[in-house]
C-alpha cells in the first residue's frame, strides 16, 4: 500500500506498555520501537526506565552505521553483545549514548515494506537479555499484528466510504431518472391532450360542415322532389350521412343531454352562426317555431333571464 495509515493513540499506548515490559524483564535501560521514514529513523516509543537516554524526539539518519540499518536491510535478528569489542560496530552512532549492547528485530507492514524495528539496548554486555530473544520475537509479532489490523480497518473504512458513495450516487441517479420520467410523462400527457383536442376540433369542423353544407340541401331536395323513389334514396343518403357523423357529435351530446333532439339540432346550427331565418329554412319550419326552441334552449341551460348572446354562450360550452 502506498499511503500508510496514522497510528491511533490507543495503539501507541499499547506499544508503550510493550517497551516498558521489555525493558523491565530484560533488565536494560532502553526498550525502543523505531519508525523509519527515509532518510530518517525515529524513536517512536521509548521505555520509561532508569538510564534511558532516548526520547520520542530522538532521530537518526539511515545508512550511517546504525544497528537498525543491518536489521532492516537483512530483515533478521541482530545481537551485538559489545560493540566496543567488534570492529564492525565500534563506530556506530548509538555509542555516543554509551549503548554497546543491542538486540533487535525488523517490523513490517502487511505488504512486507519496512515499518522500523523493535530493539533493546544496554550500556554493557547483557547475557540475561539474550535469553529473552524469543520474547522479543513475540512482541515483534504483536506489533506486526497491530499494523495488519490497523491497515485492514483503514481499508474497511475506505471500502465502506466507497460503497456509501456508490450507493449515494445510485440513489441520485434513480432520483434524477425518476424526475426525468415524471417530466416525460407530463410532456406526454400534454401532447396527448393537444392531440385529443385537435381531433375533437377536426371532428367538430367536419360535423359543422356537413350540417351546414350538406344536410340542409338534402332536406330541401327531400321536400321538393315529388317522386317517392327519389325521396327514398335521399332518405337513405341522409341516414347514411347522419350515421357517418354520429361518432363526431357524440362528445357534444352530454352538453345538450337535457335538450330535445330538435333543440339540440337547433343549438348546433346556432353555434355554427346560422340565423333564425336560415335555421327555419334548413329545417323547413317557421321562424316562430325556431324562436320557440331558442327560448327553451336558453331556459334549459340557465340563461333565460340574462342578457347573454346564445351563440356566444353555447360556444363556451363547446
Amino acid at each position: 500500500m502506498t499511503d500508510k495509515p496514522q497510528i491511533p493513540d490507543e495503539m501507541l499506548a499499547k506499544w508503550q506498555r510493550v517497551v516498558d515490559i521489555l525493558a523491565q524483564l530484560l533488565e536494560v535501560p532502553a526498550g525502543l520501537i523505531m519508525k523509519t521514514d527515509a532518510p530518517r529513523h525515529d524513536v517512536l516509543m521509548t521505555s520509561n526506565s532508569p538510564g534511558n537516554p532516548y526520547t520520542n524526539k530522538t532521530t537518526f539518519t539511515l545508512n550511517t552505521g546504525l544497528y537498525c540499518d543491518t536489521v532492516m536491510q537483512e530483515q533478521r535478528l541482530l545481537v551485538v553483545e559489545d560493540a566496543l569489542e567488534e570492529p564492525e560496530w565500534n563506530q556506530n552512532p548509538d555509542l555516543k549514548h554509551g549503548m554497546v549492547f543491542y538486540m533487535g528485530l525488523p517490523l513490517t507492514w502487511p505488504d512486507s515494506t519496512i515499518f522500523g524495528t523493535i530493539c533493546v539496548l544496554d550500556t554493557k554486555a547483557n547475557q540475561h537479555a539474550i535469553a529473552y530473544k524469543d520474547l522479543l520475537a513475540q512482541f515483534k509479532e504483536v506489533v506486526n499484528c497491530d499494523l495488519k489490523f490497523m491497515v485492514e480497518m483503514t481499508e474497511r473504512k475506505t471500502a465502506q466510504a466507497d460503497l456509501q458513495k456508490a450507493r449515494d450516487e445510485l440513489e441520485w441517479r434513480v432520483e434524477k431518472r425518476t424526475e426525468e420520467l415524471e417530466d416525460a410523462n407530463t410532456a406526454l400527457k400534454v401532447l396527448l391532450e393537444r392531440v385529443e383536442g385537435a381531433k375533437v376540433e377536426f371532428e367538430e369542423q367536419i360535423l359543422a360542415n356537413i350540417n351546414e353544407l350538406i344536410l340542409p340541401y338534402i332536406r330541401k331536395l327531400k321536400s321538393r322532389i315529388p317522386d317517392d323513389k327519389a325521396k327514398a334514396y335521399i332518405g337513405i343518403l341522409e341516414a347514411n350521412v347522419n350515421e357517418i357523423t354520429a361518432p363526431f357529435g357524440s362528445h357534444l351530446s352530454s352538453k345538450f343531454s337535457n335538450l330535445t333532439p330538435t333543440e339540440a339540432e337547433i343549438a348546433k346550427l346556432i353555434m355554427q352562426g346560422n340565423t333564425t331565418k336560415h335555421i327555419a329554412g334548413i329545417l323547413n319550419t317557421a321562424t316562430s317555431t325556431v324562436d320557440f326552441h331558442r327560448n327553451n334552449i336558453r331556459r334549459k341551460i340557465g340563461i333565460n333571464k340574462e342578457r347573454v348572446n346564445l351563440r356566444t354562450y353555447l360556444s363556451t360550452l363547446h
